[in-house]
């Protein structure tokens, strides 16, 4: 496979990974300053932005700026219509590999962007958010469905597994500092479609440890962060020829991150991992842009760095 259109099917799987978790994160804000009318919406506004990346704003903060902001941005491939945007620009790319049915769905949710933004800003911004999730996870059907389990499909759903990771931990550190029992915790486990399966795991009322344990360690749910980070160390070992790596260690740098990072978690307790959350979650996003470069440099850079040349690229 050639190696740009390898890395423009790692980018189609981040990009829309990313617009499906910004809109469930834009979800979960707006029903915050909502339902919580003891909330300070700018402060709130100001944490999020801060969260998500985005620089300081001049002016007061408000869900509608947020909004404009993170979901309708049209140059900052950070928000919801910048993400899909370029995700379409990279398929576009990648049409040799991409079936017609992921290509088709994906640019016509593109040519939809305008009409169903213009609808929201009439209706309410949850018009628009349901629109991006319902059409992102009809594209993530189609991938699953329509392509072969080759190397193509190995690095969009790569990009798509760091990319949930990144913004599960986004989603959790918007939440972070809420009361422990309050309704934005049931709020979030909605918007991710978990609270069903939240409620058939523990059979008991949604507090903060749970929602955090829930969300970061569970084997069972594909959103979780164990589960993202799993799956994404398979695909590494399995783009490494399916080894196991040498006598002592594994050689492929990115694959021992993710390593790391999953077996960081997997043998935390409850209590420390909610003690620990703001560093752990700040880890984790550092791992995915550390993990992200290293396969660039390994798989898509022209000029492959030594340290990263003990294979040939793809």
């Amino acid at each position: 496979m050639l190696s740009r259109i390898a890395e423009s099917l790692f980018w189609i799987g981040r990009y829309v990974e990313r617009a499906e978790s910004t809109s469930r994160i834009l979800d979960v804000h707006v029903h915050r300053v909502l339902e919580d009318p003891w909330l300070d919406e700018a402060s709130a506004g100001r944490e999020l932005l801060a969260v998500m990346g985005t620089g300081l704003v001049d002016g007061p903060v408000d869900s509608q700026v947020v909004t404009e902001l993170l979901g309708y941005a049209r140059d900052d491939s950070s928000s919801i219509v910048g993400a899909i945007t370029a995700a379409r620009e990279n398929a576009r790319s990648a049409r040799v590999v991409v079936s017609s049915e992921v290509w088709e769905c994906l640019n016509a949710t593109w040519i939809e962007l305008e009409h169903t933004e213009q609808l929201a800003r009439r209706l309410g911004p949850h018009v628009f958010f349901r629109y991006i999730r319902e059409r992102t996870a009809m594209l993530a059907g189609l991938v699953d469905a329509t392509l072969a389990r080759d190397d193509g499909w190995r690095f969009l759903a790569l990009g798509r597994s760091l990319e949930r990771v990144d913004m599960t931990a986004r989603l959790l550190s918007s939440s972070i500092s809420d009361d422990p029992n309050s309704q934005s915790w049931v709020s979030l486990l909605r918007s991710c479609g978990a609270h069903e399966a939240y409620l058939r795991t523990y059979r008991r009322a949604v507090d903060a440890s749970r929602v955090a344990e829930f969300m970061l360690l569970d084997r069972l749910f594909p959103r979780s962060v164990y589960w993202s980070l799993a799956l994404g160390e398979q695909i590494l070992a399995e783009l490494d020829g399916g080894r196991r790596g040498g006598r002592t260690t594994v050689h492929d740098a990115t694959r021992r991150a993710v390593g790391l990072a999953r077996t960081e978690l997997e043998f935390r307790g409850v209590d420390e991992l909610v003690e620990d959350m703001p560093e752990l979650l700040r880890a984790l996003q550092t791992t995915c842009s550390e993990v992200s470069a290293g396969v660039t440099a390994r798989y898509f850079a022209r000029e492959v760095p030594r340290e990263w040349a003990t294979e040939v690229p793809a």
